[in-house]
């Protein structure tokens, strides 16, 4: 009877310090760690159950206040191994530093690895990030106190999510017109003659668009005297944090439903991009880094008067303080004046990542693009004289040109071949079918000529039938 009173008191007591291990907070739970080098294999299964102990802890917080806490593994100088606790609404700089430094150790090499991740969670629990199609028809703009003179003529399309789309035209071929008609932001004295741009089936007049898309204009407007940090922090704080909360919110709910425990880092960024009015924002951290600017972040932009950051950093400056923001679709006007070929690649690239594993829409418009810039696009939209004379996959416009009678010489970088085609001045040099004499091709010619091949043919099909679908039910804005 002894023996089994020893034991029953003995299991109450176990289990009586489970409970009270349990129920501590985790601050104290880990104020210490088992020592020695020795105990290798038990420091890694504490290390272990430390994390597993403090994410349990996070859990049982009320929802408001899980979304305020995370996780920061840190490697000490010693080599040993510590979960810490993080409140995200009061990051420090070492903090975010630290965080940024494990997430994007090589930009080159982990930016996609690490959009990959944050999609993959979405993904593990059956939440699809909303797509924003967007559709122009028979759309024309004449100047409204001018004499008419028409910029667009009859335009149509649609801007597909998760393609990258380039626009190209030579200049004053009505390309910035198309792209600030898109964002809705045209120029007070311009109207629409006729036609309309949706977004999922919505008018423009249904929603606010600048909450959904950003246009980036091909002028550097910025106060000089702010550094590139402040710059990108004063555009996020202005243009906030969008639906980035409410989705953290809905995938929050989802994980603790499941039992699922996030990646602690993921987890961490994407509490705290959706934390509204900050000062300075861990998005700021992140664009400042893909597109290079972390080494001048703390410099004057500079103007006229102060002497500032370089004219191309000035240029990326222009596209990240749009970048920081919540919007879904990226209308980017002339992104590369300024910059070399190699940066150029590296912007367009990234940008390709963010396109293909988030599912944004996006349209740049490059003057002259390298070939290597050029192959990273999987869409192109041909713009002359106010006309879309191709829009497509980049893989069939060659196809198409030569279908006409002009072909790309081997030589010749296929952007430059696009822009010349259609001009009278550079259009008799490209004819190759040497049995038939050559004849010039107007810019309405291709256009029809372009209705009736078959990449055409499918482009009109599928703005028939989206114009007759259902509005979409989840659009953002």
């Amino acid at each position: 009877m002894a023996a089994t009173a020893d034991l029953a008191r003995s299991m109450n007591f176990s289990s009586s310090g489970r409970r009270s291990w349990a129920s501590a907070s985790t601050r104290e739970a880990f104020s210490a760690a088992p020592g020695g080098g020795d105990h290798a294999f038990a420091a890694s299964g504490w290390h272990d159950d430390e994390e597993e102990l403090k994410w349990a802890a996070i859990e049982r917080l009320p929802t408001y206040d899980r979304l305020k806490k995370g996780i920061l593994k840190q490697v000490l100088d010693n080599g040993r191994v510590v979960h810490q606790e993080i409140d995200i609404t009061n990051l420090g700089s070492q903090d975010k530093k630290q965080l940024m430094g494990s997430i994007l150790k090589v930009v080159e090499e982990d930016n996609e690895k690490f959009l990959n991740r944050v999609r993959a969670r979405t993904h593990r629990v059956g939440i699809d990030i909303p797509k924003i199609q967007g559709l122009l028809r028979f759309f024309k703009f004449i100047p409204s106190k001018k004499r008419v003179v028409k910029i667009l003529r009859d335009v149509s399309g649609i801007v597909r999510p998760s393609r990258m789309t380039l626009l190209l035209g030579p200049p004053g071929s009505g390309k910035t017109t198309l792209l600030r008609a898109l964002a809705g932001v045209l120029d007070s004295d311009l109207r629409v003659g006729a036609g309309e741009v949706t977004y999922c089936g919505h008018r423009m007049s249904e929603f606010i668009p600048q909450r959904t898309c950003a246009y980036i204009s091909q002028h550097d407007v910025h106060h000089g005297e702010m550094t590139v940090r402040e710059t990108f922090d004063f555009a996020g704080r202005c243009l906030g944090v969008g639906t980035r909360y409410d989705l953290l919110e809905e995938l929050s709910r989802h994980e603790k439903n499941e039992g699922i425990k996030p990646d602690p880092e993921i987890d961490a960024f994407m509490k705290a991009t959706a934390v509204s009015g900050q000062d300075s924002s861990l998005a700021t951290d992140y664009v400042l880094k893909i597109l290079g600017l972390d080494i001048c972040a703390n410099i004057m932009v500079g103007d006229e008067i102060r002497r500032g950051i370089s004219g191309g950093e000035k240029k990326r400056a222009t596209t990240g303080e749009m970048l920081v923001g919540p919007a879904k679709v990226f209308f980017m006007d002339e992104i590369s004046t300024g910059l070399d070929s190699l940066t150029t690649f590296q912007i367009v690239k990234y940008m390709k990542q963010l396109v293909h594993i988030m599912d944004v829409t996006m349209i740049i418009s490059l003057l002259q693009p390298a070939p290597e810039t050029f192959e990273l696009f999987d869409d192109i939209i041909l713009l002359s004289e106010g006309q879309i004379v191709y829009q497509g996959p980049c893989e069939d416009i060659l196809a198409f040109f030569e279908s006409v009678g002009f072909k790309c010489p081997e030589r010749k970088g296929v952007a430059d071949f696009l822009q010349e085609v259609t001009s009278k001045k550079d259009q008799e040099q490209y004819w190759f079918k040497r049995n038939e004499p050559y004849r010039y091709i107007s810019v309405s010619e291709f256009c029809q000529l372009f209705s009736r091949y078959e990449t055409g043919e499918r482009l009109y099909h599928d703005l028939a039938f989206l114009m007759t679908k259902p509005k979409c039910i989840r659009l953002l804005w």
